[in-house]
């Protein structure tokens, strides 16, 4: 094998496949340790080597080269091995968030559970006497606080905790069966 031809890119851009099966049986063994040192492993790093043959065989009619082959190979195999690296850890990021987006949803009984809770806490807040059922709803769906309530309703705070008690306490003696053990 001469230096002259592994170095000389001319005859590959003009499609010579015996120069460019020198080049790659000179350079894929040391390409391939170069790379299996940035990924760890030799499948992930005879990917990035042979994708690195690949693309230059592709592209070696427009590809200029101004440094030395050999600068070029190895360039282009740490910058593959790199780019591996971070679409590997951006995978691997997808799949976390994956797995916690479906250990988060909600299973078809949690979802059952979810709407029969929501049909029963209705029928309780209808039960509840008027003024209480005016006062729990502008706490917890409007988010007004105990005084503003008094004042929006002209009643006393305490008229609005005593109200706000009978109803939490109604909820809870009859939403036993949901809470957690």
């Amino acid at each position: 094998m001469q230096i002259k031809k592994l170095n000389n890119f001319e005859s590959i851009k003009k499609g010579s496949i015996k120069s460019f099966e020198i080049l790659f049986r000179a350079y894929y063994k040391p390409l391939l340790i170069y790379s299996k040192k940035i990924v760890g492993n030799k499948e992930d790093a005879d990917e990035v080597v042979q994708d690195i043959f690949y693309k230059l065989w592709e592209k070696r009619k427009t590809l200029d080269i101004n440094t030395s082959i050999n600068s070029y190979l190895y360039r282009s195999t740490y910058n593959n091995s790199l780019q591996l690296l971070r679409r590997k850890k951006l995978d691997f990021k997808y799949q976390q968030y994956k797995t916690y987006q479906e250990e988060r949803s909600i299973n078809p009984s949690d979802e059952m559970i979810a709407t029969e809770l929501n049909h029963k806490i209705g029928e309780l807040l209808e039960a509840l006497p008027e003024s209480c059922k005016r006062i729990f709803k502008l706490n917890r769906y409007k988010g007004m606080k105990y005084q503003e309530i008094a004042d929006q309703l002209s009643i006393s705070i305490k008229t609005v905790e005593a109200n706000m008690t009978r109803a939490l306490k109604h909820f809870r003696e009859n939403l036993k069966e949901y809470t957690v053990k």
